[in-house]
């Protein structure tokens, strides 16, 4: 059990027993990534707080059924997912990740907004213009996947998932998450392949 798991648990354990304050601890500690997560699969950035709410007060009435058979932010994100999906539902709009959710809402740890707003030392502006086609060119990769390999792709590559808690979080054997995972890493380099080559002998 990792120091975080082991805080958690604690936390859990005082909620369960009626401490609130205790359940607004894992509020402050999980509601950004939780509206990360919830951005990445709605369009309408107005909604995201409101099923973010919504997925914390279900976790909450759900808390005294929580066993810890995973981790809390394992159990939570799979309320966040099925909040958000009963709430495109309702609203008859398909749950389809956007460019500008996946890579723009991250403030504390995007990779590609580091890329994007930052040159570093040796860096041209050729290159990162490359760097920004390459971004783009990912994006459109990840776009093009089915709804299975997208999920399975941003759980691990963008949220850092294990393979177990992915398993965990789509309901399915952790051979299946290997396997969407190959293929949409696959499926992303092929698209990747020609823009690399292209410039494989170019000089910055």
């Amino acid at each position: 059990m990792t120091p975080e798991t082991e805080a958690d648990a604690l936390l859990i354990e005082r909620v369960k027993l009626g401490d609130v304050r205790a359940f607004e601890m894992l509020v402050v500690k999980y509601q950004r990534r939780i509206e990360r997560l919830i951005g990445r699969m709605v369009r309408d950035t107005d909604l995201v707080q409101d099923i973010a709410q919504e997925t914390f007060i279900r976790a909450y009435r759900a808390i005294p059924k929580f066993r810890g058979e995973s981790a809390f932010y394992t159990w939570l994100y799979r309320i966040a997912v099925n909040t958000a999906k009963k709430a495109l539902v309702d609203l008859k709009r398909d749950p389809l990740v956007t460019e500008s959710a996946r890579f723009g809402r991250d403030d504390d740890g995007d990779e590609t907004s580091r890329v994007e707003n930052e040159l570093t030392d040796g860096e041209t502006p050729e290159a990162l213009l490359a760097s920004k086609q390459v971004a783009a060119a990912v994006n459109s990769a990840i776009e093009a996947l089915s709804q299975d390999l997208r999920q399975a792709i941003t759980l691990r590559e963008i949220d850092g998932l294990s393979y177990e808690d992915i398993a965990t979080v789509m309901n399915c054997p952790i051979g299946t998450v290997r396997s969407r995972i190959f293929r949409a890493r696959e499926a992303i380099a092929e698209r990747l392949r020609p823009l690399l080559d292209t410039r494989a002998g170019e000089r910055w």
